[in-house]
């Protein structure tokens, strides 16, 4: 491991048009699961000025019949899901307006022959509904075993998206992005040589060179910066630090109406930052029997209960599936030299999946995936998020015990 280097992690709000549709696109998810747990969803989302479009395919009793018609109402609910979804992100703008944006709802039913592939049958278990390659990730230099600059990007912008919905900030719209990069001594963070943040903000709070004290702009930069320094340990930003807030000057056309986006677009703010090899699968839009999803999910969970349990500072998980397959072709863990005394990588190959069957239906019902729960996810990160009890179970750290017998 290198004794010191810089590394840097970005991270974009729920306000950020690609996030917009990953939310909207879990938010159907949440829909039809809550109708039918065992429903299959591929959702695909796109934003653009006042417009949404779905497309994909779907099953689930209660959503479509066998026939590829919908039943009484639920076009109404998947719109309705929509425009609440945009609601509460809080895009209230002429160029994109929860109550007045276009809908068009493209969805159809799903394949059968997926479904022939993806479903038990007598002679079978339930296959994956992909094929694929999925890592999970866990390091100890955060509470929350994430990736340190990752996880202060998101917390930086999580706490201003909470300020403006407060009216402690009403200046910032919801279209932002923030990257943080870190100086790192012998594997672990400790000052912050650089932080940008580029923010939508309201009318008068834009700056040009030469032009600040015109502007309300250091009322923002102030604001963010003071939410940086809370967010990030102290001392981390200092008078040396790199500072850059708004660096275009002016950010007032956002969201879907300055970019257009789509469902998927986001998947390394969504897991880790870049700190660990990423599979190459969306999360946002599909149900848990996508290992895409599922399997990414299981493997967060297992390399972070390596990492609890103190057997590694850092453990990389990839898993690998067969479209139709239940069994995952192949397990590979990493500790990246960081094992504690006596801790084998290829024994924790052989044990892991005595402690969770590798499945996706063993995933699933490990972790309680066939439930509404994963709109929260689509915004500020999949993973270093807090289970509260329906959410987020991949964060729970219950294996700990397990694994510490195991590879005693």
């Amino acid at each position: 491991m290198r004794n010191s280097y810089l590394f840097t992690s970005e991270s974009v709000s729920e306000g950020h048009p690609d996030k917009v549709a990953d939310q909207i696109s879990d938010a159907i998810v949440d829909l039809f699961l809550s109708k039918d747990p065992e429903a299959r969803v591929a959702c695909e989302t796109l934003t653009t000025t006042q417009r949404v479009v779905l497309a994909g395919e779907i099953r689930g009793n209660g959503i479509m019949n066998n026939q590829g018609e919908w039943e009484d109402g639920v076009q109404q609910e998947i719109e309705d899901a929509v425009r609440q979804t945009v609601k509460e992100i809080g895009y209230e703008q002429d160029g994109f307006h929860w109550e007045t944006l276009t809908f068009e709802n493209h969805l159809h039913g799903q394949s059968a022959e997926i479904a022939q592939g993806v479903d038990a049958g007598e002679d079978k278990d339930e296959g994956a509904g992909d094929q694929g390659i999925m890592f999970g990730y866990a390091t100890d230099e955060t509470p929350d075993l994430m990736p340190a600059t990752l996880d202060y990007s998101h917390k930086i912008l999580e706490r201003l998206a909470a300020d403006r919905k407060s009216g402690v900030a009403p200046f910032l719209e919801p279209d932002s992005k923030s990257q943080v990069t870190l100086r790192y001594v012998d594997g672990k963070p400790v000052e912050c040589t650089a932080l940008v943040v580029s923010t939508q903000h309201a009318p008068d709070y834009y700056y040009y060179k030469g032009e600040g004290d015109e502007t309300k702009y250091a009322e923002l930069r102030d604001h963010v910066l003071t939410v940086a320094r809370e967010v990030m340990p102290d001392g981390f930003v200092t008078d040396a630090t790199t500072i850059h807030v708004n660096p275009t000057g002016r950010f007032e056309i956002g969201g879907p109406d300055g970019d257009a986006g789509v469902t998927g677009r986001k998947i390394i703010v969504d897991t880790y930052g870049g700190a660990s090899p990423h599979g190459g699968g969306a999360f946002s839009g599909k149900d848990p029997t996508k290992v895409d999803r599922s399997a990414a999910y299981i493997t967060r969970y297992l390399a972070k209960n390596v990492v609890a349990a103190g057997l590694a500072k850092r453990c990389t998980i990839q898993l690998s599936y067969a479209i139709g397959i239940a069994e995952p072709l192949s397990v590979y863990v990493d500790l990246h030299g960081t094992a504690a005394n006596g801790v084998d990588e290829a024994k924790l190959e052989a044990v892991l999946p005595k402690l969770v069957r590798l499945t996706p239906r063993g995933i699933r019902e490990h972790l309680g995936l066939n439930a509404p729960i994963y709109k929260p996810s689509a915004a500020y990160g999949h993973f270093g998020r807090t289970p509260d009890g329906q959410h987020f179970p991949w964060e729970k750290t219950d294996l700990v015990d397990q694994l510490k017998a195991a590879m005693a």
